[in-house]
């Protein structure tokens, strides 16, 4: 039994041929956020503290989507989500639909930890950060340029999409806007972790997809969906949200490994396997230091590492140099 942790920057249709000025940026992060979690366990911080540090590096990241790096709703504006979980008490807390707060994931936690509740939403949430001074920021700190193209790209395509889907040529919109629910659907960051003694947390964060609906809410918040932690394992999911809530992903790997017997890896594929193809991918870590990082789309931007020395960059299926 060791320390372990695996982070994810979403999965998707992500294509082989990605330009280096969108590849390079985000390996990068996977990198960065990846050093700064191997630091915390090695500081031997618990593992809540771990993947709310992680998951705040991403969303201060503008190459992911969460936080500064929030895609934009059909109306132009940012409506961000995320949750946190600890694995031995089960404690958790959820927040969704946020204009202008800095770190998604501190506020769940503090959900989590200074209210009666586990979810609280728009303005609701909105008025509870100012209440427990965290840091906010105008909407418009949110708002980059690249996001600002990629919802233009969208609406003129008619299509609600991952962040880093390729531009559609003039000559093929029409025929994207005839293909039901567009392209690839996904665009999320997070982070599990577990300590030398076993105790584990997980902690997911996103801006959602490219031209929601305003008001639209993902499985990033929903625990058992998208983030999910107890005493057998953490798992942070990314992919179409609706695919996930229906599959109750997160939730799931726990319970087949309880009631299956099954390890962490077997659990992790058994699950994924149960989504429609090219909707789905996950990283999650047991009690025991195991680690699994699995997805049925082209590819997920992950990285992971484990006290034994074994550590990993990927996108697609080999791992980075």
């Amino acid at each position: 039994m060791g320390w372990a942790i695996a982070l994810h920057g979403g999965a998707g249709d992500i294509p082989h041929s990605l330009p280096p000025d969108r590849r390079l940026p985000r390996e990068a992060g996977l990198r960065h956020c990846l050093d700064v979690g191997i630091a915390a366990l090695k500081a031997h911080k618990h593992p809540l503290d771990v993947v709310e540090l992680v998951v705040r590096e991403l969303e201060n990241y503008p190459h992911f989507n969460a936080g500064k790096g929030s895609v934009l709703t059909s109306s132009g504006t940012v409506e961000m989500e995320a949750s946190i979980m600890d694995g031995k008490s089960k404690k958790c807390g959820a927040v969704s639909s946020l204009s202008t707060v800095v770190n998604a994931v501190s506020l769940a936690r503090l959900v989590m930890e200074k209210t009666p509740h586990i979810y609280l939403g728009f303005h609701g949430a909105e008025a509870f950060a100012r209440e427990q001074g965290v840091e906010t920021a105008d909407p418009s700190y949110f708002i980059t340029p690249e996001n600002i193209e990629r919802l233009k790209q969208a609406q003129d395509a008619n299509r609600v999409q991952i962040d880093y889907t390729q531009p559609v040529q003039k000559e093929a919109k029409d025929a994207a806007a005839t293909i039901p629910n567009g392209d690839s659907q996904i665009g999320t960051v997070g982070c599990v972790a577990v300590d030398s003694e076993g105790n584990l947390a997980s902690a997911t964060s996103t801006g959602g997809l490219v031209n929601k609906m305003a008001g639209r809410i993902g499985d990033s918040p929903i625990i058992g969906a998208g983030t999910y932690a107890n005493h057998l394992c953490a798992v942070s999911a990314t992919g179409k949200g609706e695919a996930m809530i229906r599959g109750t992903v997160a939730r799931d790997v726990a319970a087949v490994m309880e009631f299956k017997g099954l390890s962490l890896k077997e659990a992790a594929a058994y699950v994924i396997d149960q989504v429609p193809p090219g909707n789905a991918g996950l990283v999650a870590v047991s009690s025991t230091g195991e680690i699994a990082t699995v997805f049925n789309t082209t590819g997920m931007f992950r990285a992971c590492a484990s006290e034994d020395g074994y550590s990993e960059v990927a996108i697609w299926d080999s791992p980075l140099k």
